[in-house]
């Protein structure tokens, strides 16, 4: 799992390099040090680089996803955990056990209120972030029992990130895993110099779950049961196309309709089956997710997955692009998308697609998928992430012979008696 994500974020970081939100983070925080901000060639102080290579990593949405929550764990913990290495002259070993470790805790604290931080109007990756960044970073550093304890509570203080960023697709929430990053390192640095936190971060009166899932029932049974034993992290999914995780199957159906003969521009109507627990964010309000305002917003808008899944056979970088985001041909068709709620839909569990399309003759063809291609029931290979970190690579414009370079600096990185990045930058 460490070497996948590890990879996986490293080409993500690379593909958003130039972008106008990765450029504008830097301009802001861009405060020199020791540590690397993947793809750049300055190295910035610890803040800087945990801050900025998790915006980059999450800034495309085609980064790692756990199924039972969802959270994007990697954008996270990497960013959080290789800079505190730079930082503190580290070994891999120190990485491997900080990555396993924080990546562990956002995955399980998912299970504690599900679908609740969501309905509650915050990003979970934000808010988990915080506390997997601070396990992380806190496990990677050898803190004591009573200083990992510390530095959870303290980085209860520091998690935030509201989900507001749907109204208009603004890049809050390309933000929320490198502010989550950066605020888990410092948890657990003050923790380390004796800062307290609460004990009773999670089960307290005004506790973690009550505040950002406005529920005091939460499940902290599920959030224990195999802990040590069974790694939950173990099974986090990887993305074959650059938008929100759910919307990865109806692009599957999407695709599988018109490889079966089905013509775009025979559609009349398109009716699909959904979770009601994803409808506030990929489908409503309906009319902006059919015409979604920019490429940002689109990557949240299952209308739009579906119409470039058929009219462009993908759904990757290039097809959230302005140009392709203001096709008419794209917008016409997302535009024939509807949704019904399935109360059985197995979401958060499982990620699942269904497609009832309507065409001109009056045939309806339909098309189901129950499980996400890149998670538990269909993980994807290892030459499949490795040609998206190549992809990757050549969008954020380094030579093969540069990225080859790169990935063999990932795939040692374990063993390393130091952490050295310089290879990664530039």
């Amino acid at each position: 799992m460490c070497d996948a994500v590890l990879m996986d974020v490293a080409g993500l970081c690379v593909a958003a390099r130039k972008s106008d939100y990765v450029q504008a983070a830097l301009r802001a925080t861009g405060e020199s040090g020791t540590c690397t901000a993947i793809g750049h060639a300055s190295s910035f102080n610890v803040a800087t680089a945990a801050l900025c290579n998790g915006t980059a990593a999450h800034g495309e949405d085609y980064d790692d996803t756990f199924e039972g929550g969802p959270v994007h764990a990697g954008a996270v913990i990497i960013p959080a955990v290789l800079a505190t290495a730079e930082q503190h002259d580290l070994a891999g070993s120190d990485v491997a056990r900080g990555v396993a470790v924080g990546c562990e805790v956002m995955c399980r604290l998912c299970l504690v209120a599900p679908k609740r931080v969501h309905k509650a109007g915050f990003h979970p990756t934000a808010v988990f972030g915080a506390l997997g960044a601070a396990a992380g970073v806190s496990s990677a550093l050898h803190l004591d029992a009573t200083q990992w304890v510390n530095a959870l509570g303290i980085a209860g203080s520091m998690a935030s990130g509201i989900i507001e960023y749907l109204a208009e697709g603004a890049w809050t929430k390309r933000m929320h895993p490198g502010w989550a990053a950066q605020a888990g390192y410092r948890a657990a640095r003050m923790a380390q110099a004796g800062f307290t936190g609460p004990r009773t971060l999670f089960d307290g009166e005004h506790g973690f779950f009550h505040a950002f899932a406005n529920s005091d029932g939460c499940g902290f049974d599920s959030m224990l049961e195999g802990a040590g034993k069974e790694w939950l992290a173990a099974d986090i999914a990887f993305k074959p196309y650059a938008c929100g995780t759910m919307a990865h199957p109806y692009i599957d159906c999407a695709r599988k309709l018109v490889s079966d003969g089905v013509e775009p521009a025979d559609v009349t109507s398109i009716e699909c089956k959904t979770a009601e627990g994803i409808v506030h964010r990929l489908w409503e309000p309906l009319a902006a997710k059919q015409n979604p305002p920019n490429g940002y917003a689109a990557k949240f808008s299952i209308p739009y997955a579906i119409a470039v899944g058929m009219l462009r056979d993908d759904a990757g970088l290039g097809d959230y692009e302005e140009t392709v985001v203001q096709d008419p041909a794209v917008r016409a068709l997302a535009s024939k998308v509807r949704y019904i709620i399935d109360p059985d839909n197995p979401y958060p569990r499982q990620f699942t697609g269904h497609l009832r399309v309507t065409l001109k003759s009056g045939e309806v063809r339909e098309a189901s998928q129950g499980h996400f291609r890149g998670g538990r029931e269909e993980p994807m290979s290892a030459d499949a992430l490795e040609q998206k970190f190549m992809a990757n690579c050549a969008y954020g414009g380094w030579t093969r012979d540069r990225a080859v370079n790169a990935l063999a600096v990932l795939r040692g990185l374990r063993a390393a008696r130091k952490v050295e990045l310089a290879a990664l930058r530039g």
